[in-house]
């Protein structure tokens, strides 16, 4: 009470006082509690420059308080489970930035403790929903999924023409391990991880700009300038959706790097590896994927003999351990967001992840409340049997809709030749597309709900494309589709009902999918559509891990899987458009094309003009000025052909169930079902807490 009225004194006093005497007045306010602003209820602070967060400065000059930080009381303990960490931790202050995040978190200030429960599939497969709420990159968006907001960058600024882009980064920002993080990793990811053939196989498309790298130039240890040598302005996109992080712990991997340390591999032979690099694949794996398994963890006898059990991160969470069952982790003592009262996230202590396959077991475990959340690999088939028990179960269920368009794939670099020819005759394409009919699947697999579509890539359709390739080759016409047949030579010989290739052999195509791909009523709805028009084929559900073996190794019939993107990730973007047509986790096809570019035509096969038209034709639409008229007509002709040929066949769009526990709090409704802004990464999950 008294505090409460010396406060209104002090602020009535100032709204009157003289100019001479107005610094006192400002002392007195700078050190006032500052208010527990949410997004529910920002409690008079103004937003600032970006939404639902502050830098530090400027959120005590718009709350005209001085915020003083607090830590978990259990943080100590937490990080005593770290291997490698400094076993007395500094204070809570010394361990964030000089310049950390501020959050306001959407409906209250959290409470402290607690596990977030979590299921993934299996190893590497299934687990990015849960990956994306520690998650973190130099920016994300915002959950209008518009803004793009600082994380890891402080701010960012763009040349005129779009050639040079800058980060600024937080000063006294650290690792997990509390060593600093500077400009120096970013440029070590990126020229030593991102660009090294000792590393990487081939750079990604998101490190280049039209086939050609950037040069990463370090001004101060907080200043970082990528300069490109075209306009790119999709780079910032990438960083702010991917789950690739534009930055890695040049301290920790680059004594084990043989081009910046002459001594790598006899150090790393001390410790039992075979060199250098055998280390840094130990720690960093040799992709992108920053959420590989990591061996070392067991591997205890190597373990001992090395800094630490996984590599330092700057996520919210780091991993303990890690097993064929699943993985746990602790909060990092170190991370760079607070909340508005100075509580240093994340909230929730720790993070429990179970691998399990059998999609009726996971489904059982939701039912029963058993995980707190839960988005990939769920599919709308699903939503009645978790709606029907939510409140037995006390948790939600909100159906939100996907970017992903479910569609399907021939191989068109197929092993068997006769099934090569026949999948990549484009009246085949044809045929098969019309013989589906979306609107009953629609109806029995999606409730209605979903929207029969054609893939043209763009979700949504920009508006400089022609909304005709939306519904391009989907009517529903199985006599169309068997004359174009007939026309092909695929006719029933044998007289079994079912036709032949045109060299007289049999052909049944082997229609395997997962479920984290595609729902299996799906995919036995256009198997029976394919069997009315003579075409033979079995359906078999297989694992993620054996279904991406299976693509990778071009041993796939066809591919099931959701694909589509939004205008502003495919500026940062060109997978879908170049073969293979996507990535490991995604949906390819063309396998032997992609060797055949990859290799400049020493091995695989030589894909057709309109192929590469589209990678030319990619590579420039990202470094055009954006909504010019060559612009447009770029974007309308990758479309063009990308539909055209059939690439991928569309089936439709639909919406898909979010799953959360009740006691899970500080927890939005998504504005989509996606994978494409990296699932959680846009709604903060590190200021949810538990509420048990």
């Amino acid at each position: 009470m008294w505090y409460s009225i010396t406060k209104s004194l002090i602020a009535g006093f100032c709204a009157v006082t003289a100019s001479t005497i107005l610094f006192i007045c400002s002392l007195s306010t700078a050190f006032a509690a500052c208010p527990a602003a949410t997004v529910a209820n920002m409690e008079g602070v103004k937003e600032g420059k970006y939404p639902q967060q502050f830098e530090l400065k400027e959120f005590e000059r718009l709350a005209r308080c001085k915020l003083e930080f607090k830590e978990n009381p259990d943080i100590s303990k937490l990080n005593a489970k770290i291997r490698g960490n400094p076993s007395k931790l500094p204070s809570v202050k010394m361990r964030l930035p000089q310049e950390p995040l501020v959050y306001a978190p959407y409906h209250s200030i959290g409470k402290y403790g607690g596990t977030l429960d979590v299921l993934s599939n299996a190893t590497e497969a299934g687990t990015s929903d849960f990956l994306s709420v520690r998650h973190v990159n130099l920016v994300r968006f915002s959950d209008d999924l518009q803004t793009i907001v600082p994380n890891i960058a402080k701010d960012w600024k763009w040349n005129s023409d779009f050639t040079q882009l800058t980060f600024y980064l937080r000063k006294g920002h650290k690792w997990s391990d509390g060593q600093p993080f500077t400009a120096d990793d970013v440029k070590f990811w990126y020229d030593h991880l991102a660009l090294s053939p000792l590393i990487m196989e081939k750079p990604k498309d998101y490190v280049l700009v039209n086939g050609k790298p950037m040069n990463v130039e370090v001004v101060d240890p907080q200043t970082v300038v990528f300069n490109l040598p075209a306009p790119k302005p999709g780079l910032l996109a990438h960083f702010a959706f991917s789950f690739a992080q534009g930055f890695q712990p040049k301290h920790f991997l680059a004594p084990f790097h043989p081009e910046l340390n002459p001594n790598a591999d006899k150090k790393a032979q001390k410790a039992g590896f075979e060199n250098g690099l055998a280390v840094i694949k130990a720690y960093f794996g040799n992709s992108d994927w920053t959420d590989t398994p990591s061996p070392l963890l067991n591997s205890p006898d190597k373990v001992s003999k090395l800094p630490a059990d996984v590599i330092p991160t700057l996520e919210s969470h780091i991993y303990i351990t890690d097993t064929t069952e699943g993985r746990h982790l602790v909060a990092n003592p170190y991370f760079h967001i607070v909340d508005t009262q100075g509580n240093q996230l994340p909230y929730i202590s720790e993070q429990d992840e179970v691998y399990i396959n059998d999609r009726e077991i996971r489904l059982l475990k939701l039912i029963n409340g058993e995980v707190h959340y839960k988005a990939q690999s769920l599919q709308l088939p699903a939503a009645p049997l978790l709606l029907e028990n939510k409140e037995k179960g006390g948790y939600q269920v909100d159906l939100r809709p996907e970017i992903g368009l479910a569609n399907l794939s021939f191989n068109l670099t197929h092993p068997d030749l006769g099934k090569r020819q026949v999948y990549a005759d484009l009246r085949f394409r044809k045929a098969m597309s019309v013989a589906i009919n979306r609107e009953e699947i629609n109806e029995v697999a999606f409730f209605g709900l979903g929207q029969p579509k054609q893939f043209i890539g763009f979700t949504p359709r920009p508006d400089f494309v022609d909304e005709k390739w939306e519904t391009y080759m989907i009517q529903y016409d199985p006599d169309m589709a068997n004359s174009l047949l007939d026309e092909i030579g695929m006719v029933d010989k044998d007289g079994d009902g079912y036709r032949e290739l045109p060299n007289g052999e049999k052909l049944v195509i082997n229609m395997q999918f997962a479920t984290q791909g595609v729902a299996g009523q799906v995919v036995e709805m256009v198997g029976q559509n394919w069997d009315e028009v003579g075409v033979k084929n079995s359906v078999k559900e297989v694992t993620p891990d054996e279904y991406r073996s299976a693509q990778s190794a071009n041993q796939l019939d066809i591919g099931f899987w959701r694909s589509s993107q939004p205008l502003a990730i495919v500026l940062g973007n060109n997978e879908l458009w170049i073969p293979p047509f996507e990535n490991y986790f995604g949906h390819r096809t063309g396998m032997l094309w992609a060797e055949y570019l990859d290799s400049n035509g020493a091995k695989g096969v030589k894909p057709p003009e309109y192929v590469y038209e589209m990678v030319s034709d990619i590579n420039e639409f990202q470094t055009t000025p954006i909504g010019s008229p060559r612009f447009k007509e770029l974007g309308e002709r990758l479309v063009k052909n990308h539909t055209t040929n059939l690439i991928k066949i569309g089936i439709a769009l639909s919406p898909a169930p979010i799953y959360h526990r009740n006691v899970l709090k500080n927890f939005v409704e998504f504005q989509t079902h996606s994978y494409e802004y990296y699932r959680t990464y846009p709604y903060r999950g590190t200021q949810w807490y538990i509420d048990e």
